[in-house]
């Protein structure tokens, strides 16, 4: 949970710290504004992926299910700037499927929270393993960060790729391979092929 307090307090000192004054007229309501966009934009420090991943629908036979384009928004823990992309995922059930919105949502959990994109493929992955015990799954990440872009080495448009696979998906090439087939196909956004 957010301390909104700590953090008016620090956006005060850090816009003293960079040499502006906290009660000019168009600075007064930013540490406020500022601790409402941090409880919002680190909620998922509060959020149970367990419950978004345990609503469960029987589903028969093992057909890969993916779902592509899930945008979302994070910060790097290095530099607290933005970095931001679309995650893919695709899994094979084993005997239950989940809705479809429920991987949008366990992206978003572990999105809104301070995060490197390497841990968050990862932690996405494993929370679909643990929950969902499907026969395998894929996560892959493209994100552009500001921490990149926007300073240091400024390079706007770069793109990093993440991609973390569990179960079936890690010594089957062939499905590794129909999943990376699949992303580059103009489609909607489930897809559903029997292997």
């Amino acid at each position: 949970m957010v301390d909104e307090a700590k953090v008016r307090e620090a956006v005060k000192l850090l816009l003293e710290g960079i040499g502006e004054d906290p009660e000019r007229e168009g600075l007064k309501e930013t540490p406020d504004r500022i601790a409402r966009m941090y409880t919002e934009l680190m909620a998922g420090y509060d959020a149970d992926v367990a419950t978004h991943l345990s609503r469960t629908f029987s589903a028969e036979g093992k057909e890969m299910v993916l779902e592509k384009d899930i945008v979302f928004y994070s910060m790097c823990e290095h530099h607290m700037m933005p970095f931001f992309g679309k995650a893919h995922i695709a899994y094979i059930p084993k005997g239950k499927v989940v809705g479809l919105s429920k991987l949008a949502r366990t992206v978003e959990a572990f999105a809104r929270r301070l995060q490197i994109q390497e841990r968050m493929t990862d932690q996405i992955a494993d929370a679909i393993m643990k929950e969902l015990d499907p026969e395998g799954v894929i996560v892959m990440i493209e994100a552009e960060h500001l921490c990149m872009t926007m300073r240091g080495v400024k390079k706007p448009g770069s793109v990093t790729t993440t991609v973390v696979t569990k179960g079936v998906f890690k010594d089957n090439e062939r499905l590794e391979n129909l999943f990376f087939k699949l992303l580059n196909r103009a489609s909607s956004d489930k897809t559903i092929v029997d292997f």
